[in-house]
């Protein structure tokens, strides 16, 4: 009678079970709880957090511009996500220009392309580089050819805006200066990267840059102030040997100009100590040849007589009385001939000692290997004496 009287919804599959124990057991009372009808509902839109952006892909742009609104929003995305990720350019940046070639259809379009990459070449830092490289890729990939000019004639265009107001934004105040440090800097990225073919398929440089990286250096010497001199030999660090080789096959000695005005300026502008050794030590790196090594002749045995490097290449050791011994010394390749068989019978340790088949011992892998200042004190003091003792 209860269970009747219960209110159990039509189609409930639910049962309850009565053991049969007798006639004169009483059927229990079941309580059944009614059921709740949930008003969510399978068409209810999807939910995203406050902030969120749907249409952003944070980890590629596989789908192209779906999603996107405007040509500025979908580039702008890429090139933050560039920034953040410079590995993904070999993977991702194929499909960009295939983007870039259905959307980009117009002169003004291409226009605000380029100015979105030099903006975001020359405000973000350390993307100089990879904006040379993407502005690279783009000028040979955009289908697109406008009576206007094509990819890298408008992106040159943009940048002689900069560079007919370099000697104004050389003298001007910090901020200027600074945004002329940046131009100046992507400029030498863009000499180093931007690929131009010729007619027979031949790949040159751009001889507008070179000819504008000498104008630019220039300016930022004939203003000797301290950030000037710094961006001026950053970008001779960056493109010092290229210039050089470019300048020297057309028979000119600029670079020769060039480091002969660097003097002057260490001897007479008012610029700090830290500058003045950094303009010296790049007066010393462009007479190591930019720190370059050319082969001259297949591989021969270094010798005194055709390596002048060849005492340095050599380990130096001491002997008892803290004398050095180097390759110098008559003695030298027999002492060393004897030391390199005693470690042929230690074939396991290496010349500090350092076992090779395994960990190293643990206690010596946790100490410092920074003296004691009181050691090392002793041990200069020692040295030095030594150096005595021989000149004596």
């Amino acid at each position: 009678e209860h269970l009747r009287q219960t209110r159990i919804p039509s189609g409930s599959q639910d049962k309850v079970s009565v053991p049969d124990s007798g006639p004169a057991m009483a059927k229990p009372q079941v309580a059944v709880a009614p059921v709740v009808i949930s008003k969510l509902s399978v068409n209810a839109p999807e939910f995203y957090p406050s902030g969120y952006n749907p249409n952003f892909a944070e980890s590629s742009f596989e789908d192209g511009c779906d999603g996107y609104l405007t040509l500025t929003e979908y580039v702008q995305d890429f090139l933050n996500h560039l920034t953040e990720q410079p590995g993904c350019f070999e993977t991702e940046i194929e499909q960009f220009a295939e983007t870039l070639n259905g959307w980009v259809t117009t002169d003004e379009a291409l226009q605000e392309l380029v100015e979105l990459i030099y903006q975001q070449a020359t405000s973000v830092p350390n993307f100089s580089y990879m904006g040379a490289r993407l502005c690279n890729y783009l000028s040979h990939h955009l289908t697109i050819n406008p009576q206007s000019g094509n990819f890298r004639q408008l992106l040159l265009q943009r940048c002689r805006t900069e560079y007919e107001n370099r000697d104004q934004a050389a003298k001007g105040d910090e901020t200027t200066r600074k945004q002329f440090h940046a131009f100046v800097l992507f400029l030498a990225e863009l000499y180093l990267n931007l690929e131009i073919k010729g007619t027979k398929g031949q790949v040159t440089r751009a001889e507008v840059l070179q000819a504008g990286l000498g104008e630019l250096l220039n300016a930022l010497f004939s203003n000797p102030v301290d950030n000037n001199l710094i961006c001026a030999v950053k970008l001779l660090k960056l493109t010092g040997s290229v210039l050089e080789d470019a300048w020297k096959e057309k028979g000119k000695n600029e670079m020769d100009e060039m480091i002969q005005r660097i003097e002057n300026v260490v001897l007479d502008a008012n610029c700090s100590r830290d500058v003045k050794q950094m303009l010296l030590k790049l007066v010393e790196l462009r007479s190591s040849n930019w720190g370059r090594v050319h082969a001259t002749s297949p591989y021969r045995e270094a010798t005194p007589e055709n390596d002048p490097n060849y005492f340095m290449n050599e380990p130096t050791f001491y002997t008892s009385d803290g004398v050095p011994f180097t390759a110098a010394d008559p003695d030298y390749q027999e002492k060393y001939q004897e030391l390199l068989e005693r470690e042929d019978l230690f074939p396991d340790y290496e010349e500090n000692g350092t076992d090779l088949t395994g960990a190293g011992d643990p206690y010596f892998d946790d100490i410092d290997d920074e003296m004691d200042p009181e050691i090392e004190e002793a041990y200069e003091k020692f040295c030095l004496e030594s150096e005595h003792k021989r000149k004596q």
